[in-house]
């Protein structure tokens, strides 16, 4: 990584003059504006390279999948911020996206990292795919750690977001080593911590994604692009029913003083 490094002054992103915007080397208004979907830009913004059909879909597939998930805390803090400075709907969409962490959303990375840390250890160790996931369950449940992408409040005893992504993959053919990585998993999980635990959409989501050549390192990138959409959603019915103090009033009741 070298953010805060000092090099070479240059960018293969954007230039501009009087009469053209150009994008990766193409023209914005003549070879991207009304020939290319969001997903497409999405990656070719981000690699400089245009996405297979399996990318698109599956970019496309995911930031439908992860746009909305009710009124959670991202949610709920973008509509409070709303309710308390309406003329400001970019802050109140910053505030949910701050949300985006290692609990909700966030998680697909931390499963990119599992996953590409087990397969290392498949490669260089020449441990099965089984033994693989063992020994990181087992080092992530003495450290007293939650593991990445098992786990979730509402969907037992399956998160149908990870079926549905698990199954079109295998029908598109794009499951590849990640998601085979992926499905040593779940014996694992259940071994550990001595109880079944529902495999969440950021699981399949980061295999997938791995599987199709997405840089790890914008993984995270694609909940915070669904999250934004669904923060406008929110937002733009915070306004025509407003909730906001609401929330912030019942959650304030909700919490016993105990003078501490």
């Amino acid at each position: 990584m070298l953010i805060g490094k000092a090099g070479d002054p240059k960018s293969a992103i954007e230039h501009s003059d009087a009469a053209h915007i150009t994008i990766r080397g193409k023209d914005l208004c003549h070879d991207l504006m009304g020939k290319v979907s969001i997903a497409e830009f999405f990656y070719f913004h981000l690699t400089g390279r245009q996405p297979t059909a399996d990318q698109a879909y599956f970019l496309d597939m995911l930031v439908v999948a992860l746009a909305e998930h009710g009124l959670t805390p991202s949610v709920q803090a973008a509509r409070m911020t709303l309710a308390a400075a309406p003329e400001a709907l970019q802050a109140a969409v910053a505030a949910g996206i701050l949300g985006v962490g290692s609990v909700i959303l966030g998680s697909a990375e931390q499963c990119a990292n599992l996953l590409t840390a087990a397969l290392k250890r498949v490669d260089e160790k020449g441990e099965t795919p089984e033994a693989a996931a063992m020994a990181l369950a087992q080092e992530i449940r003495t450290a007293r750690r939650t593991i990445p992408g098992f786990g979730h409040p509402i969907h037992h005893p399956v998160d149908p977001r990870a079926v549905r992504v698990l199954g079109a993959a295998d029908e598109r053919g794009v499951s590849g080593r990640h998601v085979a990585m992926l499905r040593a998993f779940p014996a694992a999980v259940e071994a550990v911590w001595k109880r079944p635990m529902p495999m969440n959409l950021t699981a399949p989501m980061a295999a997938v994604l791995l599987d199709l050549g997405v840089p790890r390192e914008a993984v995270r990138g694609i909940p915070i692009v669904a999250r934004t959409i669904g923060l406008i959603g929110h937002l733009y019915e915070e306004r025509q029913r407003p909730i906001g103090f609401y929330m912030s009033h019942y959650g304030a009741q909700a919490i016993e003083y105990d003078g501490g």
